[in-house]
């Protein structure tokens, strides 16, 4: 071990001694907590505040404020620490590794720090120095915002290279236990957390292990990460997951929850073998960012009032369709929060269950064990539930048992695999029901699609071309259309976009579209007639959508050009 080591250790070492003594001695949690987050932090070699966190046994601001009040020193805020970081010419790294912003003022500096008790790094940086240092206490994430606005952010290649120095590469024989891939994955986990990310893809090429974020339904390529490392990380994520280890040859599907930033996170794991070793997936489910309210997700005011009175009859049946990754699930939890009363008994048949919602009754498909959709509704049906969700309808036997369901009193909402609303009545003439029994319990069917929605604090106005006007059917004579465009700014990474909105088309089946689904009119003619009464088309939704600001028009042909 280097000189550099042996002093960064020995400062974990008395650092961590002097947070749990105030901890403990403030009384802040609980001592089976605090001993718990102690022989984490002894096991993996992660710093005690940064197990605290990841536990969810503290947030980050309730730990600073906390430390700031039991040990007297000032508590600053993420404002003041962007205003006051300067550069004294101390190492990136080492302010990095030590989670340290530098305050200078006239006479001394002031280190913001996460951890006031590492006295090894303030009495060498004050030797260093010359000068009297002094500290003060900050959120970790208020420091490491900082410290990128100081030095520019550093790149998952420099986090995993500082990890795999000197003796790194000999714990690789250790993969699941190995403290380096620990902190590797958590680094990863918690960057696409901040980034707003849905998914991170590893995969392993020759060179190097690969790394992709999906931020608001657009992949965005990170930096690599060294070929040393992909063992280690894969195994890593394998045992946090619960699959098995050893099994290199077959895909394998699982499950985790951790905290990041004191807010719990799903992540759904999913590993493929490939020619240069497993690739693996994992699908971030951020409980804390989930909103289910139709106007959030992009619903107008008079949409929200139809699908309302939908969702408020006793019985039938409510469709959402679209394409994979188009928010089906999302809109479907949103119609069962707004369902979810005391007056109303819900349950679900799920595969897999995304979102946990208290108040309703969700039970995980299992098929190896016989528990498909079909067998679960029945089940259902012996428990009294007023509102039924399946997470699909695949097959016959799984659409006769939701018709019979409905007939029998129930509401039940449902997915569906169809491009648009009236392509969903005829999948299900073709999978076999009779025409009679979908006129009988279809309320109506919802498609929808997921755009990338503009920053509203960079978007800036342009006016529209004529061709694209012209393709999104938009009459460039009815005068000059102002639409608007992504620039980039600091709060969207400079992708000019943050999150995404539905656009979506609600078919209602009225006596008209009865009647022509009893006579199996072709999916095309039931659209026609549906917009004649009055249906807003999805790409008429986005275009409304596009001229208030909300996303671009590019993103609206996008989407729904395969519709």
């Amino acid at each position: 071990m280097t000189v550099s080591a042996r002093v960064a250790d020995e400062a974990d070492r008395g650092a961590a001694a002097g947070l749990a003594t105030l901890l403990s001695s403030a009384r802040v949690l609980p001592a089976e907590s605090l001993a718990r987050a102690e022989l984490v932090a002894a096991e993996t070699g992660e710093r005690l505040d940064a197990v605290l966190t990841r536990l969810g046994i503290l947030s980050e601001q309730a730990l600073a404020g906390a430390i700031a009040r039991h040990a007297g020193l000032e508590l600053v805020s993420a404002a003041a620490l962007a205003a006051g970081a300067g550069d004294v010419g101390i190492a990136a790294r080492f302010l990095r590794d030590r989670r340290i912003v530098p305050l200078p003022l006239a006479d001394r500096v002031s280190l913001a720090m996460a951890d006031p008790f590492d006295r090894v790094s303030i009495d060498g940086l004050s030797f260093f120095l010359g000068r009297e240092v002094s500290p003060v206490v900050a959120a970790a994430s208020d420091i490491e915002a900082a410290l990128d606005a100081l030095l520019g952010p550093v790149t998952e290649a420099e986090e995993a290279l500082d990890e795999v120095d000197e003796d790194a590469l000999e714990r690789l024989k250790d993969l699941a236990s190995d403290a380096p891939a620990i902190r590797a994955v958590n680094r990863l986990i918690t960057r696409a957390v901040e980034l707003r990310a849905s998914d991170i893809h590893l995969e392993p090429g020759e060179e190097a292990l690969a790394v992709r974020f999906r931020v608001d339904g657009a992949m965005r390529e990170m930096e690599p990460l060294p070929a040393a490392m992909k063992l280690s990380l894969v195994s890593r994520v394998k045992v946090m997951a619960g699959l098995n280890i050893a099994e290199k040859r077959l895909p394998q599907d699982g499950r985790l929850r951790l905290a990041v930033r004191g807010h719990d996170i799903d992540l759904r794991v999913a590993t493929a073998p490939t020619i240069h070793g497993e690739s693996v997936v994992m699908r971030l489910l951020d409980r804390s960012h989930l909103t289910l309210d139709f106007k959030t997700l992009g619903f107008d005011p008079a949409l929200e009032e139809t699908l309302g009175a939908i969702l408020a009859r006793p019985h039938g049946i409510l469709l959402v369709t679209g394409p994979t990754g188009s928010g089906k699930t999302t809109t479907l939890y949103a119609a069962l929060a707004a369902m979810n009363t005391p007056e109303r008994k819900i349950l679900t048949i799920e595969d897999p269950i995304e979102y946990r919602l208290p108040g309703i009754g969700q039970t995980q498909a299992q098929p190896g064990i016989g528990l498909d959709f079909a067998t679960a509704l029945r089940s259902f049906l012996r428990q009294d539930p007023d509102v039924m969700m399946v997470g699909e309808i695949r097959d016959l036997e799984t659409a006769q048992v939701a018709v019979q369901a409905s007939l029998t009193g129930h509401m039940i909402l449902s997915t569906l695999h169809t491009n648009t609303a009236a392509g969903a009545v005829t999948r299900l003439l073709d999978m076999g029901v009779e025409p009679f029994l979908v006129t009988s319990t279809l309320n109506a069917v919802l498609a929808q699609r997921l755009v990338r929605r503009l920053c509203p604090d960079c978007r800036e106005p342009h006016r529209a071309d004529a061709t694209l006007l012209a393709s999104a059917g938009i009459d460039a004579e009815e005068g000059e259309v102002t639409l608007y465009r992504p620039v980039g700014c600091a709060k969207c990474g400079g992708s000019g976009f943050r999150g995404r909105l539905a656009i979506v088309e609600l078919l209602e089946v009225d006596d008209t579209i009865a009647r022509m689904v009893i006579d199996r009119v072709e999916a095309r003619e039931i659209e026609r007639a549906a917009l004649d009464k009055g249906m807003r088309s999805m790409l008429a939704d986005g275009v409304a959508k596009a001229r208030a600001g909300l996303t671009t028009l590019d993103e609206v042909l996008r989407v729904t050009r395969e519709a």
